[in-house]
């Protein structure tokens, strides 16, 4: 026995060959909804019109979510005010834009012994983007490169 609901269907219990009788004459599929209910509910549909409607939702949803973008900003420990500021000027565009920003200072050769000055140029970096972004991690050193992620503050106030 299950309960049968659906489209021009008077909802009602009736033993299963019957209803698949009844799906059968309506050219439509007998689809169990909820096995767990006593007794099990079974809906008259178009199965295969059903799929096609569920992947066509969940692909809308897709294309419809957000890309998060990320954008590198490269910076050396010894960056002068002028170079810093142009590259500031870029990072606050793209958080404005919805982009993710990663900054990096590069050591190259022997400037590694300048770690601290790398960590000091990124946190006022992080500073200078205080309206703009949040920091997301803080500065770290992976080898020759200092990184740091700065992703958009969110626009929903």
């Amino acid at each position: 026995m299950v309960r049968l609901v659906g489209e021009g269907i008077d909802t009602n219990i009736y033993p299963v060959k019957e209803a698949l009788r009844i799906a059968e004459s309506m050219e439509l599929d007998l689809v169990e909804i909820s096995p767990d209910a006593n007794p099990p509910v079974c809906k008259v549909m178009d199965y295969k019109k059903f799929i096609f409607d569920q992947k066509k939702k969940q692909k809308e949803i897709k294309s419809n979510a957000t890309k998060m973008v990320v954008k590198e900003i490269r910076l050396g420990p010894q960056t002068d005010d002028h170079d810093f500021e142009f590259k500031l000027n870029h990072a606050k565009r793209f958080l404005q834009d919805g982009n993710k920003v990663k900054v990096e200072v590069f050591f190259r050769g022997r400037s590694i012994v300048y770690k601290d000055q790398g960590e000091i140029i990124l946190l006022r970096f992080a500073q200078e983007l205080e309206e703009f972004g949040k920091v997301e991690m803080m500065p770290k050193l992976e080898g020759k490169r200092m990184m740091m992620m700065v992703a958009p503050k969110s626009n929903k106030n």
